[in-house]
């Protein structure tokens, strides 16, 4: 047992007046960040690790509270040493969407994912939170080329395929910053929302939360990186979600269907261009191999809503064209 986690066992006994508990592994995340889950006098809690130094759990603390008294579900909070980086929280169960969604209930779960959505974006104040601008779009897109052309293809991109990158991602910041502002979770998406009894779903993983265009949340929700759909079926969702904003005034009759759909691709493209560097950069710099079976479908987004779109043909092109041949789940040993 390492200092960390006797430590750990230790705080989460005292925490239940309970010395003879067990904790138990509940899950794990990209981050530092990990999941315990104990059991106690017909109770199950989850003891939240966040080592200080790597994840500060006071933003967890303060988005959670704010979500909280806007009507979102998200874990109670019964104990916490902020020094240490240890919380006990309310146990939201284990049916993530991930495992829950299927044919039948995906209308239904993807409704109130949207419904909590808009409670979301139109009750939680975000101008205090850091903003999703210019600079932070751009340095997630320059993730890609970083980890995936030259760490994992082994490409250096010329100038005249940079001038290519430069060209697509302006487009992509440019679409991201001409939308309306709200909360921006960044991470709603089917491995952290749960199907619950009561408020569902359970919303997790939101300590990164930013102030942010209207369509990134929709986007990591209905392409999301774990669970596909056809695309005609993704698009009555993001029609019916902007029937749903135009109810509660957040955007206009000016944010047409056409509009609003191209505010939804690319800014979903800006997301998987990002994670298919981040994928890559958590195993090389990392070692963590966990999402690399992701990949394919991440690249798919990538190019097959890059050429929709003309002004992104050339980049999906570059990527067609350095990527034929490979399997993008076989990486060489960090």
């Amino acid at each position: 047992m390492t200092d960390r986690s006797a430590a750990r066992l230790a705080w989460a006994r005292s925490a239940l007046a309970a010395p003879a508990l067990v904790l138990e592994p509940a899950s794990s995340d990209a981050s530092f960040r990990s999941y315990w889950r104990a059991r106690h006098e017909g109770t199950s809690w989850i003891v939240m690790d966040s080592p200080p130094a790597q994840e500060d759990p006071r933003p967890w603390l303060a988005i959670g509270e704010r979500l909280a008294a806007a009507g979102l579900h998200v874990p109670a909070v019964r104990a916490k040493d902020l020094d240490q980086g240890f919380l006990l929280i309310e146990d939201l169960g284990n049916r993530l969407y991930l495992s829950e969604l299927n044919e039948s209930n995906a209308d239904a779960l993807y409704g109130d994912a949207m419904d909590a959505l808009l409670r979301m974006q139109t009750r939680m104040d975000w101008r205090d939170l850091p903003p999703f601008d210019r600079d932070v779009l751009v340095r997630g897109l320059e993730v890609m080329p970083e980890w995936f052309l030259t760490r994992h293809l082994g490409h250096t991109p010329s100038c005249e395929e940079w001038d290519v990158l430069e060209t697509s991602f302006s487009a992509i910041v440019r679409n991201a910053m001409e939308q309306p502002r709200c909360f921006v979770h960044r991470d709603y998406h089917s491995r952290n929302l749960l199907v619950v009894e009561h408020n569902s779903p359970g919303v997790i993983d939101f300590q990164g939360a930013l102030g942010g265009p209207v369509t990134y949340d929709l986007a990591s929700l209905l392409r999301d990186a774990y669970v596909v759909w056809p695309r005609e079926r993704v698009e009555g969702w993001v029609e019916s979600y902007r029937q749903r904003l135009l109810s509660a005034g957040v955007i206009d009759e000016t944010v047409d269907a056409e509009r609003f759909l191209r505010w939804f691709d690319l800014t979903g493209l800006h997301r998987h261009v990002r994670v298919l560097g981040q994928f890559y950069r958590l195993w090389y710099r990392d070692g963590k191999s966990g999402y690399l079976a992701d990949v394919p479908t991440v690249y798919r987004y990538v190019t097959s809503v890059a050429r929709r779109y003309p002004e992104l043909a050339d980049f999906a092109a570059l990527l067609e064209r350095h990527v034929a041949g490979r399997d993008l789940t076989q990486v060489a040993a960090a």
